[in-house]
């Protein structure tokens, strides 16, 4: 790879430094940005109350101590929970030392927060998660949440630090109509035949296919750049999968291994 193409990917710690932390916890996301990632990714649900909160699943069985579904619980019940405990750590790991505040349920705001707070320009990758009971009230919640942080708009003359994702079209169309210079990226888990040439859905401006779909189509991506969009993959974790990306020219490598990343792409 050359030289320039390795320092002009930008790399996004997926739900924080998730390898080396309890993935979307304040201590996943503060050792990504040691580390020195570029963005941070996460994914937002709405509680019962309305608070926007940084959870993968519908449920928190997986990832805490309690039981239930997101949009079911308030930020109260949420907050009682251990999002740190489920890690099993090897007996090679050291003991980790964190506070209660790094392994509780982590708002979209206390991470909003952290990054205006870095002390360097550190962006945001947004997955809003579909289906969910309060459909496009996650998307006005969202713009709302960024307009109070200035983030719903870039500054002048620059890129916008915040993007949103999603693996649902009308999510998207949602942000574009109301928020046209937040850029949105359209996450594929398959490659549909409507997508092969290029094309993608009204309303988004980035592509974001999975490894899966970039090491069955490297092609694919050539057809998306032809087509002016760019182009961020999700989840590179295997230093092979990392060389193919950079190979193949994507703006964005989207993985749990933020540092490791950063190292082989010479950025270390």
């Amino acid at each position: 790879m050359t030289h320039v193409r390795q320092h002009s990917i930008q790399v996004v710690a997926h739900r924080g430094a998730s390898e080396d932390a309890p993935e979307h916890t304040l201590a996943a996301y503060m050792r990504a940005i040691d580390d020195g990632a570029d963005a941070l990714e996460c994914d937002v649900r709405l509680t019962a109350d309305g608070h926007l909160v940084c959870v993968h699943d519908r449920r928190v069985n997986r990832t805490s101590d309690g039981r239930g579904a997101v949009s079911a619980l308030e930020l109260s019940a949420l907050t009682a929970l251990d999002f740190g405990s489920w890690r099993e750590w090897t007996d090679n790991d050291e003991s980790p030392d964190w506070d209660r505040e790094r392994t509780s349920v982590l708002t979209l705001e206390r991470l909003l927060e952290l990054v205006t707070d870095s002390g360097r320009r550190v962006e945001l990758a947004i997955e809003t998660k579909h289906p969910t009971r309060w459909a496009g009230q996650v998307e006005e919640r969202l713009l709302t949440m960024l307009a109070r942080f200035g983030l719903d708009r870039p500054s002048a003359g620059e890129a916008s630090p915040v993007r949103i994702m999603s693996f649902s079209a009308r999510s998207l169309h949602r942000i574009a109509a109301a928020a046209a210079t937040v850029p949105t990226v359209y996450l594929m888990q398959f490659l549909s035949p409507r997508l092969r040439e290029g094309r993608l859905p009204a309303g988004a401006g980035i592509a974001g296919p999975g490894m899966r779909i970039i090491r069955g189509h490297p092609e694919y991506v050539e057809r998306l750049h032809g087509a002016g969009h760019q182009v961020h993959v999700w989840t590179v974790n295997d230093p092979a999968d990392v060389e193919l990306c950079a190979e193949l020219g994507v703006e964005a490598i989207i993985t749990n291994r933020p540092k490791q990343v950063l190292s082989q792409l010479g950025r270390l």
